[in-house]
């Protein structure tokens, strides 16, 4: 797994270097820029396992990765291998307020410690690259207002055994809760990925986060958010479509055009009947 991890690393620009913040940081901003967040795999009925070393070989050989589990399932292998000590652990993501105390594992939290900094003196940091919409750079594990120049999040509570986070108000989930708790990561994967309850099987859902702009691609619908405000267009063809999720960098590697074309069919039609009945 160490040459994979290696040629992981040196696909975001970098051949070895330090364990320093600085280098995370820059890791992180280059992951999430080259290797959006999606469920593509998922969708087309091809589920990617999610052990490190199966989350590295998805990007070596493809350019892709996938939805939280292989994001940072491939990030945390990365980090461990430059000499950066991580920890894995327990997350929930949450929209509705009812659903905040559930304990279904559906998020790999990451925590790297021993980087110290002078707003972070504990030396704790939480890196995300499988929110999708989340944070340019990892956030240090402190209670407050993290602002990166587009989105406002907060941790609102810590403790040793995890800590509450709230996204910014203009996101599409509401918060996270990062627990102690036993983590079965591939079990929870398969009920995620399973249809038809399986929630990341249900559209695709393609998301690219930059210093200044979160880009999503929900199914036929692709919502910019950038500091001017959201715009929202509907994706009418196969070519608009296929071409906006090679704008937000998705490699189409290994998935034949047959492939898609039906994924954009099915899409479509799902699409049609649900602009006419309002949107809801």
């Amino acid at each position: 797994m160490s040459e994979l991890a290696a040629e992981y690393v040196a696909r975001l620009g970098y051949t070895d270097p330090p364990p320093t913040l600085d280098t995370m940081a820059a890791l992180h901003r280059a992951h999430l820029e080259q290797l959006p967040y999606n469920n593509l795999d998922i969708v087309l009925g091809s589920p990617q396992p999610v052990d490190e070393e199966s989350c590295l070989r998805q990007v070596v050989e493809t350019g892709r990765s996938g939805y939280c589990f292989h994001q940072n399932g491939a990030l945390a292998a990365g980090l461990r291998h430059l000499g950066y000590t991580v920890e894995r652990q327990h997350g929930h993501v949450w929209t509705d307020a009812e659903m905040r105390a559930s304990t279904d594992l559906n998020h790999l939290v990451l925590v790297v410690s021993g980087l110290p900094s002078d707003a972070n003196p504990g030396g704790r940091w939480w890196p995300d690259v499988g929110l999708g919409e989340g944070f340019v750079e990892p956030v240090p594990l402190v209670v407050g207002v993290v602002a990166d120049g587009l989105l406002d999040v907060e941790i609102t509570s810590l403790d040793d055994r995890g800590w509450s986070f709230r996204n910014d108000h203009r996101g599409t989930f509401t918060g996270m809760e990062a627990r102690s708790l036993p983590m079965d990561v591939s079990g929870a994967h398969v009920v995620l990925s399973t249809p038809p309850d399986g929630r990341f099987a249900r559209m695709l859902v393609v998301q690219r986060r930059t210093a200044g702009t979160v880009d999503t691609v929900r199914a036929c619908v692709h919502t910019r958010l950038d500091g001017a405000g959201a715009t929202t267009r509907d994706l009418t063809t196969y070519d608009d479509w296929r071409g906006a999720l090679v704008s937000l960098g998705l490699s189409l590697t290994g998935i034949s055009d047959e492939r898609l074309r039906a994924l954009w069919e099915s899409s479509w039609q799902s699409h049609l009947a649900w602009d006419a009945a309002g949107r809801p």
